[in-house]
This record gives structure tokens, C-alpha cells and sequence, in this order.
């Protein structure tokens, strides 16, 4: 049907009435926000970080962005996305992450969109993910930078109608694959590991230029006071997590349960998941 297909996603033919129906009283992801906090005890995690060290280097980042795929994989109704106010599946697990060459004002902050194939074990994954984040941090241009610093050549009232153009293909799903493919917006989730320089979590919006539904901040370890299974009080390293989720590509009682399976993860780590 005219305007349904995309090259990201199918469009979900059947959905009950009262999901179909919110793209459309709720026209934007701003007002479509939902936020959420996790405290996540990362003891069992640093030791599983030192371990692993042993034959790789790894980050807690990276085992994020496995854990973060294998529960897509569990629970597939996150990875929708909404584009012309309709509900789509997306096709494959994609994830778009921040990150800082170095720990200064001055330092650019770079993008790195990849991939993610639930069925290959961690090691393999954070090795994929270390190479990745290499290449953008060299001098190599990505393809983003190169299309911004074309665009920023031109006279800013035609970059504005640039922005709207493209966000208008996109609506009615007329954007091309290849620029889909290569955007940074155009994702499962976007990560923000701000406890890399030092920050604490932070409740981050969702940009409406792309179709990417949840936005995830990673904030510092910090040692906190916890109860243990015996009720007795004691420290532990926590990490707090912050996510803004777009309510509309489903409800919040499966987010919720999917996220306690991400921090199932997080708090026992694994290398492979079956």
C-alpha cells in the first residue's frame, strides 16, 4: 500500500485499535516521552570486566549495547519505531552510541552506528565494536561529516529547508535506504555513556528528525548504600541508568519488564545467551 513501505521496517498490519490510534493523538516524540531510572549494582559486572580483560579489552559499555540487543531479541516489540503516524518493525537490531576522543572541553564528541547480531557472543561483539569506535576516533571522515560539511557551504535558510525536506520524505517513507542505513538517527536506540567523562545520568530528550525510540544515559559508578538478601545495610558500586522511551510503539508495563531483564543482565553478566 502506497506510503507503508520502508526500507527500514514493516509496516504492523495488526495492532489493537488503541495503539494504532496514538501516533495520531500524540503526533510527536516530545510529547510521547515516558523516563525511567535504573540502579544498577555492578559488582558481579567489574569482576566479569577483569576476567574478561584477560583475553580482550572491554568496557562496560560494550557488554550495554550485547545485553542491551540480546533483550531487543527477548522482548521484539521495543525495536518498532514510528514514522508518518504509523508503527513499523524494524528490520534488524541497530544502535547508535556517543563517545568523547578525549576527556576534555575542546574534544569532539563522535557517533558510531553499528549493527548488532544477538546470536554472536559478546567477545566477538565488543571486538566489533572496539574496531569500530577506532576508525571514527582516526581521521577518516564518516559519511555524516562529510554531508554536514557540504551543507554547511550553503546559506542557513536552505539548510532549514533541507532539514524539512528530508524529514518530510521521511514521513511519507520516501527517504532513501542508503542515507537510512548510514544515519546515526535511524536506530533502536541511541546510548549516552556520559560516567565515561565523569557525569552522572541525565534524562535525555528524543530528537524527532530520525525514528529512534529510546534514548539511554549511562552515568558514573559511584558506591552507594544497598540492602543485602538478608536485609542488612551495606556499600556497593551502582551505576544509574536514565531511559527515555517513546510510549507509543508499545506499552509500559512490557518496557518495564523488559528493562528488569536487561538489569537481570547487567547484574550477572554472561558471555553467550541461547
Amino acid at each position: 500500500m502506497p506510503f507503508r513501505w520502508r526500507s527500514d521496517g514493516d509496516y504492523i498490519k495488526k495492532l489493537p485499535l488503541t495503539r494504532r490510534i496514538m501516533p495520531h493523538i500524540m503526533r510527536t516524540r516530545t510529547e510521547s516521552q515516558v523516563y525511567f531510572e535504573q540502579k544498577i549494582n555492578v559488582t558481579q559486572m567489574w569482576e566479569f570486566i577483569r576476567e574478561c580483560r584477560e583475553k580482550s579489552r572491554i568496557t562496560f559499555l560494550q557488554y550495554f549495547i550485547w545485553a542491551g540487543a540480546q533483550t531487543i531479541r527477548k522482548f521484539p516489540d521495543l525495536n518498532r519505531f514510528v514514522a508518518g503516524k504509523r508503527i513499523y518493525q524494524r528490520r534488524g537490531i541497530w544502535v547508535s552510541f556517543s563517545a568523547k576522543k578525549e576527556k576534555t572541553d575542546k574534544s569532539p564528541i563522535v557517533v558510531v552506528k553499528t549493527k548488532i547480531d544477538p546470536k554472536i557472543d559478546f567477545l566477538t561483539t565488543a571486538q566489533m565494536i572496539q574496531n569500530q569506535i577506532a576508525e571514527r576516533f582516526s581521521d577518516k571522515k564518516s559519511t555524516t561529516d562529510k554531508e554536514l560539511s557540504l551543507a554547511f557551504l550553503l546559506p542557513n535558510f536552505i539548510i532549514g529547508f533541507i532539514s524539512r525536506l528530508l524529514m518530510w520524505l521521511d514521513h511519507f517513507g520516501f527517504l532513501p535506504g542508503s542515507m537510512i542505513q548510514k544515519d546515526e538517527m535511524f536506530s533502536s536506540v541511541f546510548i549516552a555513556n556520559l560516567g565515561s567523562i565523569g557525569l552522572d545520568a541525565a534524562y535525555h530528550h528524543l530528537f524527532e528528525y530520525g525514528n529512534i525510540p529510546f534514548f539511554v544515559a549511562i552515568g558514573q559508578k559511584k558506591d552507594e548504600a544497598v540492602l543485602d538478601e538478608n536485609g542488612n545495610l551495606g556499600v556497593a558500586p551502582i551505576v544509574t541508568i536514565r531511559y527515555t522511551f517513546d510510549e507509543r510503539i508499545t506499552d509500559g508495563l512490557y518496557c518495564m519488564k523488559a528493562l528488569e531483564h536487561l538489569k537481570e543482565m547487567l547484574e550477572n553478566p554472561v558471555i553467550s545467551v541461547s
